[in-house]
């Protein structure tokens, strides 16, 4: 092989190039085929090394082998595989001077590892790629394409610290492209990265958006609003969580997937129980059952709820101190937030029943929600009660549509729960009205005439 090699440096310019090429088809058409992994690096670093061969010799040879390897020339895969790497670790020394055909083997050996589902080992690859050197420039369409790809392996592999970085170097070009292909991927990553990161709003939004898009496949399209429901579900629970629900409760699709009786209970503001939780969490992702810490200040408070609370003479039902894990913590706050539309007080202990949590941390997880604004109510610690405050925002329309018309409001005497009441009577006598003119209009009732 030497010898080969050699006389093909010593002729003219001109006839070095051919001649090592023809040495290249030569070795790759062998019926031996473990040969080929061999002799090729050989020739790649005489070839990169000899300076009796010329930079300009060794560029237009090692195009040839990546397009040669490009085109599926060599039929054994792990045959292929071991060349791309070889010839890269041959010429990253001269990395300066081959960059380009170095950067298309890399794209030929990240191609190859996807292939074989070897994420991190393909987004490692690509990472080695040099796309703002001074020797070449790509476009920015480009750059973001090599970006979006790393992204999409990261996240793969379930890597989504790393995936975050490059995607923020993605969403810096995303303007520069009109690629549809790519821009769906980066929507789809963006998706994925605000799962991981724990933005269940925004990543319901974002993937229930993605499964309206006709250019992508139905099952996918599928998965994503799939995916939607069990983002919604595991968001913190408050009115910003109630209007994507609305969105996928509405969405005629979802009643086929196995997660709507879950979506169909939070919507309505049904509490759930344990048997239907459990069934939700085998659907779950293993970052979606992610363990939480319950911070200092949380353990702290909750530890003094329990001690200003006398539990010698009734001791709480449960010992837990806070959510485990993701799920956990979204269905107490649900639980929560549906216990304030049934009931309209509940003491501390009545709710860690509810919640199977010690009364002290019941406490702790209204008075976080309340302070955030997702739960309308009051902490009396005195009597160890939470009051709820229903949203009355509709009470005068919903009046007003029984047919009573203009209803005079009642003098404000400064008591909430008078003023509830009186809401309450008006809300009854509405919808009894209501239901008269319906049955009325179907000629069900006979009004009497008045002589």
């Amino acid at each position: 092989m030497e010898g080969r090699l050699e006389q093909a440096a010593a002729l003219g310019q001109k006839d070095k190039g051919p001649a090592f090429i023809s040495l290249i088809n030569e070795i790759i058409s062998r019926s031996d085929q473990s040969t080929v992994a061999r002799d090729i690096p050989t020739l790649v670093g005489f070839v990169v090394n000899q300076e009796s061969v010329g930079l300009v010799v060794g560029r237009q040879v090692l195009s040839e082998l990546v397009r040669i390897v490009g085109d599926g020339t060599i039929s054994d895969p792990e045959v292929r595989k071991r060349v791309v790497q070889e010839t890269i670790e041959t010429t990253q020394p001269k990395i300066v001077s081959y960059e380009e055909q170095v950067s298309n083997l890399r794209f030929q050996l990240a191609d190859i590892y996807e292939n074989e589902e070897e994420w991190s080992d393909a987004a490692r690859v690509l990472m080695g790629i040099q796309l703002d050197s001074n020797q070449r420039s790509l476009p920015d369409g480009e750059k973001m394409r090599v970006y979006v790809r790393i992204v999409r392996l990261l996240l793969e592999e379930e890597d989504s610290v790393q995936a975050e970085s490059y995607f923020n170097r993605a969403q810096l070009l995303v303007h520069s492209t009109t690629d549809k292909e790519t821009l769906l991927q980066f929507k789809l990553c963006q998706a994925r990265i605000s799962d991981y990161s724990r933005k269940f709003l925004e990543a319901a939004s974002r993937y229930h958006e993605l499964s309206f898009v006709a250019d992508i496949d139905e099952e996918e399209r599928r998965h994503m609003l799939m995916a939607a429901v069990t983002a919604a579900v595991l968001a913190p629970a408050g009115p910003n969580r109630s209007r994507v629900l609305a969105s996928l409760y509405r969405d005629e699709r979802t009643t086929e997937l196995p997660t709507y009786n879950i979506l169909s209970k939070m919507f309505l503001d049904h509490i759930l129980r344990p048997t239907e939780i459990k069934e939700f969490e085998g659907t779950l992702k293993p970052h979606q059952l992610a363990k939480i810490a319950i911070s200092s200040n949380d353990r702290v408070a909750t530890s003094t709820n329990d001690e200003e609370i006398d539990t010698r003479s009734d001791p709480p039902i449960s010992t837990r101190t806070a959510p485990a894990t993701v799920l956990d913590r979204a269905v107490m706050e649900h639980n929560l937030l549906a216990s304030s539309k049934i009931y309209h007080n509940i003491s501390f202990r009545g709710l860690g029943a509810l919640l199977d949590l010690t009364p002290g941390a019941a406490e702790n997880m209204a008075r976080k929600m309340i302070e955030q604004g997702r739960l309308r109510g009051t902490i009396d610690q005195v009597d160890k009660l939470i009051w709820f405050e229903g949203n009355h925002e509709e009470d005068d329309a919903q009046g007003k549509a029984g047919g009573l018309g203009e209803v005079e409001e009642a003098e404000d005497t400064g008591a909430p729960f008078t003023k509830r009441w009186d809401a309450q009577i008006r809300i009854t006598a509405a919808n009894v009205e209501s239901i008269v003119q319906h049955l009325t209009e179907r000629g069900l009732v006979r009004v009497p005439v008045q002589a």
